[in-house]
């Protein structure tokens, strides 16, 4: 496949990928892995989590760089927090980080996609030391082309016969540990469809499966999978639709309810899970596949993708801070609006500390003299990206916490019951608007030390950048601080006295990271 998507336009490329996490039950699992994922340059379009089938699906949009450093970043967080020996559910599953597809969405080639998935693969196996194994156009033999002949056996069946030494990864050590192994692969766009049934004959549903998916003499380029879902009271057949040209969903759709009426069993509804093109939905296509929960704004493929777009407005327009040219932010905070304000400043230069500390980190990596700190400059850099994506969010959010409160005073307090709901939510708002800079300090306030570590170990030539990254920080702290202090000292609630303590111990905090990573500068340049 040589020829461009059919999507391209002239513009920047734009990958997709498509994560699959073993987890969708621990909901701060589930917010640590979104959260690592949304670097800069990436624009988060869907998550989606299930119980019964323990997996969290998100897809991503951004240009190839920030997709393999998304999916590098969120892969890191799920190893860290993923024992695939616990893990249990409904869905196969190989690993942590079960599968990582990179999709071509614009003015990218398959080979372009195929050449960035193995680089990927390398890369995650030696950072990570996961097993990889290369899939679908990625696939480095043919025997790996299908995502099921990998998974084939799940965690621990692979783990067996990896430990026998069948079936080794194409890169990364071969063994499985607690992390499992994942697939890497280049594909097409694929739609994920569930069709669900009335009833619990799980062997019904696994029966009507074979009969629709591919490989058993069903349709072309569908895979298929039966299995019981005990929080619906019912089974599902779940498929991929690898090529909806080929085999249209409502095809897919059809033949499923005529298998299943074999067995008794009649449809209930069915589930797009992700994204779809929008060619692949005909006219009234909601309707006649009885869709539930399904939202065309958010998972209309083309719709996101001009979302991506839109992520960086013009000069001058609303928006996203991040999305703001430095002189067009400067103008608003001149302005007499009370928002852009302090607290929203606080967050921008921590992001901008963020930003050096990430670039000392880049300057050392690749440099022979510091070998023995690159993989350390690696993480840092990563967690600084991370960072300066999470403040330059908390810098909007300022401002929507700020007009909360306004709003808040503006309630009618003619009543004593409206009186009483205003102060209620006068000091709701508060609270909110307290701890959200608070959230800024903790997050700079973490970040100087690695200031002062970039500025102690990274490249000599850039310590001046750490510690100017450290002052940075610090400013993006006390100005934090100031915010939080003047919105809990009009606050009468209790949980207002835990911000009070949290505040000053980041305070005292913020002053001797500050005063470490000068005196890291100070010792890089007394040694010449």
């Amino acid at each position: 496949m040589t020829e461009r998507s059919p999507m391209a336009t002239g513009r920047r490329p734009l990958v997709q990928i498509v994560p699959n996490f073993s987890e969708g039950r621990r909901r701060d699992v589930i917010d640590a892995i979104v959260g690592a994922l949304q670097v800069p340059g990436v624009v988060l379009v869907n998550t989606q989590w299930d119980p019964d089938h323990n997996r969290l699906d998100c897809s991503l949009i951004g240009d190839p760089d920030a997709v393999r450093r998304s999916a590098l970043a969120g892969a890191a967080k799920a190893v860290e927090l993923i024992d695939m020996q616990r893990h249990h559910g409904g869905h196969p599953r190989m690993g942590a980080v079960d599968v990582i597809p990179f999709i071509p969405v614009r003015d990218i080639t398959m080979e372009e996609c195929v050449e960035l998935a193995r680089g990927f693969a390398r890369e995650i196996a030696g950072r990570l030391s996961l097993p990889v194994y290369c899939y679908d156009w990625a696939a480095l033999t043919p025997d790996r082309a299908s995502l099921a002949e990998v998974r084939k056996g799940e965690y621990e069946g692979l783990r067996a016969d990896v430990e026998a030494g069948r079936r080794l990864p194409d890169f990364g050590p071969h063994e499985l540990g607690a992390a499992g192994a994942v697939a890497v692969g280049a594909r097409k766009p694929l739609v994920a469809f569930n069709v669900y049934l009335a009833g619990d004959d799980e062997q019904a549903a696994k029966d009507v499966a074979r009969a629709v998916r591919g490989s058993s003499g069903g349709l072309r380029d569908v895979r298929a999978i039966g299995f019981a879902v005990p929080e619906r009271g019912c089974v599902t057949v779940s498929m991929n639709l690898v090529d909806t040209e080929a085999t249209p969903i409502h095809r897919a759709f059809e033949l499923v309810k005529i298998e299943a009426a074999r067995f008794g069993l009649r449809v209930l509804d069915s589930e797009i899970v992700g994204l779809v093109p929008q060619a692949a939905l005909a006219d009234g296509a909601a309707f006649y596949l009885q869709l539930k929960g399904f939202d065309p704004a958010e998972q209309v493929l083309e719709n996101l993708v001009a979302r991506a777009d839109a992520a960086a407005p013009a000069d001058g327009e609303p928006g996203p801070i991040a999305g703001r040219t430095v002189g067009g932010f400067l103008d608003e905070l001149a302005s007499q609006d009370p928002t852009p304000g302090g607290g929203s400043t606080a967050a921008v230069a921590a992001a901008a500390g963020a930003s050096l500390v990430a670039m000392v980190g880049r300057l050392t990596v690749g440099k022979r003299k510091y070998e023995e700190v690159e993989a350390r400059m690696r993480s840092v850099v990563d967690e600084a990206d991370a960072a300066r994506q999470e403040l330059l969010a908390l810098a909007d959010r300022d401002a929507e916490a700020f007009d909360a409160v306004m709003a808040a005073y503006r309630l009618p307090k003619e009543t004593d019951e409206q009186a009483a709901a205003r102060s209620a939510a006068i000091q709701g708002g508060l609270l909110a608007a307290a701890e959200l800079p608070l959230s800024v300090a903790r997050r700079a306030v973490a970040l100087m030390d690695l200031a002062r570590e970039v500025t102690e170990t990274g490249n000599a030539n850039a310590a001046s950048d750490g510690a100017a990254g450290a002052a940075l920080l610090f400013a993006g702290a006390q100005g934090a601080l100031r915010n939080v202090e003047i919105n809990v000292a009009g606050m009468e609630d209790p949980r207002a006295e835990p911000v009070r303590v949290e505040a000053a111990d980041l305070d005292r905090q913020s002053r001797d990271l500050l005063d470490a990573a000068t005196a890291a500068f100070r010792g890089r340049v007394a040694a010449g």
